[in-house]
């Protein structure tokens, strides 16, 4: 799996809650980031590139774009060249929404290469009628979760504010929220990394807003794809570490903090999931 950066963590937090008995590389590929702020030609040669790398050299049976820019720009190119490999992406949970909301007006907050692709407009339009969406492009709000990610807790004050900030003005941009007649009550994350920003947002929103991501659906597609090629590795085969091979196309002490900030992986086991090696920075 793979991502722009750190914000697909959130995406293997809940692969590996859904998949304990599967080993996984995961692939930041923070030396060609943000995504979401580059063109679509520029996303799909990384997102090709950095697929024929994982499949080439290690082997994946399974790809899961936990980007929803590079899912945008480049799923169904993907599709044709990978046919007989599970392919996952993600995608704003718009649907979800409009079956979740009671006031009939969604929210959706994603970058700018999102909410300008084909396959969002091609989301928005399924909409039922009666669903009312606001959009909202968030620049720069990945970044600085990223940079937030990238600093131990103690050190993080000011990439902290910066993030709050931005939720801040993105929220106040979507609104009125609320239970309401006109009010949004239901916002969905467009991007992998807000999620990391997600206690923030609902502190914004007040708990009468229902907040929806993507993870958990990703997770029991890509358990649904793996059962159905008969490869879904049995739970009698756990291992005795976290299998988590982590690797970035950018400095590695970022990913590695956001890997011990977010997902309790201790140094031990990152450094057993690598095989023996630490965090491997690469260039693809």
């Amino acid at each position: 799996m793979f991502d722009s950066g750190i914000g697909g963590l959130s995406v293997l937090q809940a692969l590996r809650a859904e998949l304990p008995a599967e080993r996984f590389v995961y692939l930041a590929d923070t030396g060609h980031a943000p995504y979401g702020e580059r063109g679509d030609a520029f996303v799909a040669r990384r997102t090709h590139t950095v697929a024929r790398y994982l499949v080439q050299q290690h082997g994946a049976k399974a790809l899961v774009v936990a980007c929803n820019t590079a899912t945008a720009a480049a799923m169904d190119s993907l599709r044709q060249r990978y046919p007989r490999l599970p392919l996952v992406g993600v995608e704003p949970a718009l649907k979800p929404a409009a079956s979740a909301t009671h006031t009939g007006h969604i929210a959706v907050m994603a970058t700018r290469g999102t909410v300008s692709s084909a396959r969002f407009e091609r989301l928005i339009a399924a909409l039922p009628p009666q669903v009312q969406c606001r959009i909202q492009a968030c620049d720069g709000l990945a970044s600085a979760i990223e940079a937030q990610a990238a600093c131990a807790p103690q050190d993080s004050a000011a990439d902290a504010a910066k993030t709050l900030e931005l939720c801040r003005r993105y929220v106040k941009a979507l609104g009125p929220w609320g239970e309401k007649a006109g009010e949004t009550d239901t916002l969905v994350l467009g991007c992998t990394h807000y999620v990391f920003a997600q206690e923030v947002l609902q502190q914004l929103l007040g708990p009468k807003v229902q907040i929806l991501s993507t993870g958990e659906p990703v997770a029991r597609q890509t358990r649904r794809l793996l059962a159905n090629a008969g490869c879904l590795q049995p739970l009698d085969t756990l291992p005795k570490h976290a299998d988590v091979c982590l690797l970035t196309t950018g400095s590695a002490a970022p990913l590695d903090m956001a890997v011990l900030r977010w997902l309790g992986l201790s140094a031990r086991a990152r450094t057993l999931a690598a095989h023996g090696k630490k965090l491997s920075q690469i260039t693809i």
